[in-house]
């Protein structure tokens, strides 16, 4: 899914994944905010976590993505919350950011565990940014009950190194040197939200935009995003955030 796809998909959304208002605004409370907490977003999309908790308990922090258009609306936001002074947004790939070492106390990569080509290169990349004792928020793909070669095929995931169950999940964190201290997980009807919603965006976009080079494209998309949900991704995918603190 190219990154000019997803600018059209998501339009709409205010979270770039699975997460509700309330499962955000819980994220924020387990991790244990206080004002002067520092954050870096990588792949940080429209900056709603950052803008949102540092509306909410005064954290302070730095959001990453290489979309200009999810960037702008990141900024547009922090300004409505008035925040803006707070958190800073900027446009640079989230695989190859650098910033002073162990500066931020707490790390995320929400649902974007390709910068790290998998979730345990994504923990690496992440750990060099974290100060002693910070925590680390990763946002990931599960698989609920094996899926069968159709189901993996389908949705896009056969690469066994990208996915796996959630006690490999668990697995793979511990192997890259962290604990799981906690974890909000996605509901059937959160993934809805997020994915089923898109269906609407997409579809009025290319009533919009029939002579676009991309509509024959984004119509392919929709009708294989669509049926590979019903068929499969309710069944079968689930995914969630996991709170993480290195190992001593």
């Amino acid at each position: 899914m190219s990154l000019r796809f997803h600018e059209i998909a998501e339009d709409r959304h205010r979270i770039l994944n699975p997460m509700t208002d309330d499962k955000l605004a819980l994220l924020g409370e387990i991790c244990r905010i206080t004002p002067g907490t520092r954050q870096l977003d990588l792949a940080c999309g429209k900056g709603e976590l950052l803008s949102r908790w540092s509306a909410e308990h005064g954290l302070e922090g730095v959001g990453v993505d290489i979309s200009q258009v999810f960037l702008g609306a990141a900024r547009a936001r922090a300004e409505e919350l008035g925040v803006s002074e707070r958190v800073e947004f900027v446009e640079a790939d989230a695989g190859t950011y650098e910033t002073a070492p162990e500066s931020f106390d707490i790390v995320s990569c929400i649902g974007a565990t390709w910068i790290g080509n998998g979730l345990k290169g994504t923990l690496s990349l992440m750990r060099r940014h974290l100060r002693p004792n910070g925590i680390i928020l990763v946002g990931d793909c599960y698989w609920q009950t094996p899926a069968p070669r159709e189901a993996r095929a389908a949705l896009g995931m056969e690469d066994d190194n990208l996915v796996t169950s959630l006690i490999g999940t668990n697995d793979r964190i511990e192997e890259a040197g962290f604990e799981l201290l906690d974890m909000v997980l996605a509901s059937p009807d959160s993934w809805d939200r997020y994915v089923a919603s898109q269906w609407w965006t997409i579809s009025d976009w290319l009533r919009d935009n029939p002579d676009d080079p991309d509509a024959p494209a984004m119509r392919d998309f929709l009708t294989r995003a669509r049926r590979s949900h019903l068929e499969y991704g309710r069944q079968y995918l689930g995914w969630g955030v996991f709170v993480l603190r290195a190992k001593p």
